[in-house]
């Protein structure tokens, strides 16, 4: 049997994400997230979705701020050093969004509990946390061999897995670095248990040298619904052997997330009024964007 080719457009990898369903996109905090595929959300005016995961930054809070997601499950919305989320805090502020609070670790056990097809994980390490009054969906329950209080949290079920990578092939086989940090991890927890897995890359490679480091693959083909080929595809965050975080843009979106009017016209220059990623990384301009290579 032939080999399936799973290249496609971003425009046919976003449309796998209909209004409502959950999502989960990769990497970890202000690192590597997929903003490609989220401008393509926000292109797309999607609706009513659900972001699942443990840690994140731009990517929630241009969803939000575009009125993409009606409801997040996290452990922290923020900017780290370049501030707060704002489109996430106003919208929270004005409950317009609702959010369900995990700790850090508990978001990942999330995801080992959707791997394992079981309904929730369990821990016993809340120690003292005051989650437990700000999410319901937690459920203590006293463990039948030891009697020691234990929480089931539930699984991630999410609908859709999205990551951003340095490198795939062809056939939807993404790589990981050998020596990696976590929101590499974070890629390869997201899309276990998923059974739609979208695959950003910054290159695509020959399944040749898939196989010549055959042990670093993350997500291995029959796991890819479809893989896009898109070079700085996390920007401004940073992609690990690919590209620097751009740390100019960063705060220059802390300014233009104040106030809702400001970030509308952002989203009408950078997403709307661009055809598709390639428009947004021509407004970036090259010179920058050979900077953010400089040094990798």
């Amino acid at each position: 049997m032939e080999r399936k080719r799973k290249l496609c457009s971003m425009e046919e990898a976003a449309s796998y994400v209909k209004d409502g369903m959950r999502i989960a996109t990769g990497g970890f905090s202000v690192y590597q997230k997929p903003m490609a595929f989220v401008h393509e959300l926000i292109r797309q005016r999607k609706k009513n979705l659900t972001l699942v995961g443990s840690t994140h930054c731009m990517d929630a809070d241009m969803l939000i701020g575009a009125g993409c997601l009606s409801k997040i499950e996290t452990s922290y919305v923020g900017m780290e050093k370049f501030g707060l989320a704002k489109n996430f805090r106003r919208a929270y502020q004005d409950g317009e969004i609702e959010v369900v609070h995990y700790s850090e670790m508990m978001a990942w056990d999330r995801f080992l509990a959707e791997r394992e097809r079981m309904p929730f994980y369990t821990v016993d390490f809340l120690g003292g946390s005051d989650i437990l009054n700000k999410n319901p969906e937690i459920k203590p329950f006293k463990c039948p061999i030891t009697g020691r209080q234990l929480y089931a949290v539930p699984a991630a079920n999410v609908d859709v897995a999205v990551i951003h990578v340095h490198a795939a092939d062809q056939y939807g086989n993404a790589l990981i670095q050998r020596r990696h940090m976590m929101p590499q991890s974070m890629n390869a927890a997201i899309t276990r248990g998923c059974g739609t897995v979208i695959v950003t890359a910054e290159e695509i490679v020959s399944n040749e040298e898939i196989r010549a480091q055959a042990e670093n693959t993350i997500v291995p083909a029959f796991k890819t619904t479809c893989v896009v080929h898109v070079p700085f595809g996390s920007h401004p965050t940073p992609t690990l052997l690919a590209s620097r975080t751009d740390e100019d843009f960063f705060r220059y979106y802390a300014q233009i997330s104040s106030t809702k009017e400001m970030f509308r016209e952002f989203l009408d220059k950078y997403i709307y009024g661009t055809k598709d990623f390639a428009g947004y990384l021509q407004l970036i301009g090259e010179d920058r964007l050979e900077e953010l290579r400089r040094g990798i």
